[in-house]
């Protein structure tokens, strides 16, 4: 089976997760950090001491009580990771039935959706997935893909400043296309990494139209 990457805006999503163990508040964590619009959490013990600061979040609701059918209405996204393999089953069966996105923890083949390892540095990030096959190793990669990202992050942090001024200009896509390609191929890159503002300041002056020259200094605020 081959799984289709997706990146999910959730902030207008209610989330379950069911299980505040040690997994299921990483799953909790994860998940508060992408501002979802709500996250139900249930345990049927009490919370950890791990798991209070987590559930202490304006857009958690913790409920120490057994799992229901009745709480995955209006859910986007659940996950089940108590430590009972037959309720993460019979969570997992539900939410396929209602089309409601699924994680369990213990099979992982058998919900609809599996937590990629994240590399984030700035406003980049990438996800790692080996697809189920070795968890160990997508850690181990992450890290290596902190090391690689963290040059680069000033690079999208500028081209995220520059997208909306140039697609204000109102020109075809395909001049757009072209000098963001430009840009991207340039050493303006190898410049912010090295924190050399006057190379990165004669590149701009020789990419950007005219028009944009006077917007250099913010887009280089911050970065270098």
């Amino acid at each position: 089976m081959e799984y289709y990457p997706l990146f999910l805006d959730i902030r207008h999503c209610r989330c379950l997760v069911v299980g505040a163990g040690a997994v299921g508040c990483r799953k909790l964590a994860g998940l508060l950090a992408a501002s979802p619009l709500s996250v139900l959490v249930l345990d049927t013990a009490a919370p950890s001491a791990q798991a209070l600061p987590l559930l202490k979040h304006p857009a958690v609701t913790f409920a120490q009580r057994p799992f229901s059918p009745q709480d995955l209405e209006g859910i986007t996204l659940a996950f089940a990771a108590t430590g009972n393999a037959a309720v993460n089953a019979g969570i997992t069966t539900l939410c396929r039935e209602k089309n409601i996105f699924c994680n369990c923890i213990d099979a992982p083949a058998s919900g609809t959706v599996i937590v990629p390892a994240k590399a984030s540095s700035g406003r980049l990030t990438a996800a790692l997935s080996t697809g189920g096959a070795s968890p160990a190793l997508a850690r181990l990669w992450r890290q290596e893909l902190e090391v690689w990202l963290a040059p680069r992050a000033a690079m999208a942090s500028l081209m995220g400043r520059l997208r909306p001024l140039v697609l204000a200009m109102q020109n075809d896509t395909g001049h757009n296309t072209h000098l963001f390609r430009s840009i991207a191929a340039s050493p303006l890159q190898a410049a912010l990494a090295k924190g050399d503002r006057a190379a990165c300041e004669a590149l701009l002056l020789q990419l950007l139209p005219p028009v944009l020259h006077r917007h250099i200094a913010e887009l280089l605020h911050d970065i270098t």
